[in-house]
């Protein structure tokens, strides 16, 4: 199967096969092509040019397509998400709206444990069908890969049953789909009291089971105040290890602490939220090959501060941007409008926004040689999109839908 797409207005996101992120100046290079030309095959870029040189207009192609003047660039990478869930919590969005914090939400038994009883009392079927609800819908807006998380089981049978849901959207959706284990989300209400015993269950009977079945490719932790404690995720990361699951972790969103240098030591692929993240904590991240991913949405949805997002570009690190896709604290995975809140909230450029949430993202998911980019010879997973007077359009017009086509590599 050959595809030519052709009158796109601008290419964005070109990149060499050994560009596999970018960092702090070179984010706001667009590397784009103006006035071009994109050949497929087989799902895969085959090559592109200029319209202003010979193209390749009179080969034989299954399918042509004038883009009429469209941008054309990367399908979003979401690398951080929750999005197989049961049910929904508008309930505490209403409670926070009165004043309620994260914390007390969580203690009147809302928030991640309100979710874990829900998912006990719902089938893998119900579960993978509104999950996938929310795949077409990502998928609408333009997402291509995304990472999903386990983490409202809260036991072994439970959480087996949320990386089984994952599996079967990967075999089935045309997305691109990680999955990651995040057992250590909360401690289950049957363990409330005895958070010890709860991280000794996780380490010998959940990781065991999730290895065996080899129904993760990462691991996480929620490592923060109320939560995990530093020393606990150092304990669980050395024993996914022994699996084979790379840590991408929750660190620094309700408190600073040492949850970031624990998840540099594991070598974390990535380390996400960082919305209390201390400025004093960015050479950590220098030196290190660690991804730090910001999730605006959250802060937008539950009245946060916001991660640092332009001092880390300022300080040469590169960034990734995702939706955190959830029911408590994110309801929405729209890609563009985490690339609005990013410029808007954060400071960042439309050009730094599109490599955040485009080949950043999937090096955070450990995608980095298929995905991301525009190069010859990487997965075709492309968005087309309408006519529009510039990059900087698709941010700035945050609720209009702008997208033509998303390409899955076809």
């Amino acid at each position: 199967m050959r595809r030519f797409i052709y009158n796109i207005k601008t290419i964005f996101g070109i990149r060499p096969k050994e560009c596999l992120r970018v960092c702090g100046e070179e984010m706001k290079n667009p590397f784009s092509l103006d006035n071009a030309w994109i050949s497929v095959r087989d799902g895969v870029i085959e090559n592109f040019g200029s319209m202003a040189t010979e193209y390749p207009l009179g080969e034989s192609w299954d399918d042509t397509t004038d883009a009429e003047g469209g941008l054309l660039m990367p399908a979003f990478c979401d690398s951080h998400t929750h999005l197989v869930y049961a049910g929904h919590r508008e309930q505490e969005w209403v409670d926070k709206i009165r004043g309620l914090s994260y914390e007390e939400v969580a203690r009147r038994g809302g928030g991640i444990l309100n979710s874990a009883d829900l998912l006990h009392q719902t089938s893998e079927d119900t579960l993978f069908a509104q999950a996938m609800e929310r795949v077409e819908e990502i998928k609408a807006k333009g997402t291509g890969c995304v990472e999903i998380k386990s983490g409202y089981g809260l036991n072994t049978a439970d959480e087996l049953k949320m990386l089984r849901v994952v599996r079967r959207i990967s075999e089935t959706a045309p997305l691109k789909v990680v999955s990651t284990f995040l057992g250590a989300h909360a401690v289950a209400r049957a363990y409330q009291g005895r958070q010890a015993e709860y991280v000794d269950m996780l380490i010998n009977e959940m990781l065991p089971e999730v290895g065996k079945e080899k129904l993760a490719d990462y691991v996480d932790v929620f490592c923060d105040k109320g939560f995990f404690t530093p020393e606990e995720m150092d304990r669980i990361l050395d024993a996914a290890a022994k699996y084979g699951m790379r840590p991408k972790v929750h660190v620094d969103e309700l408190a600073a602490g040492r949850g970031l240098q624990v998840a540099i030591d594991h070598k974390a692929l990535s380390v996400d939220h960082l919305e209390s993240m201390p400025e004093s904590d960015i050479p950590l991240l220098k030196s290190s090959d660690t991804m730090p991913t910001a999730l605006p949405g959250t802060s937008f949805f539950s009245n946060m501060p916001y991660a640092k997002g332009r001092s880390m570009i300022d300080h040469g690190l590169p960034l990734a941007l995702a939706s955190d896709y959830n029911p408590g604290s994110t309801p929405s995975g729209d890609m563009k409008f985490v690339m609005s809140l990013a410029c808007m909230k954060m400071g960042l450029l439309p050009e730094e926004a599109l490599n955040a949430t485009t080949i950043n993202g999937a090096y955070a998911m450990g995608l980095g040689d298929d995905y991301g980019s525009i190069t010859i010879g990487r997965k075709a997973y492309l968005i087309l999109t309408d006519p529009v007077p510039s990059l900087a359009y698709l941010p700035y017009a945050y609720t209009t839908d702008c997208i033509r086509e998303l390409i899955l590599g076809e």
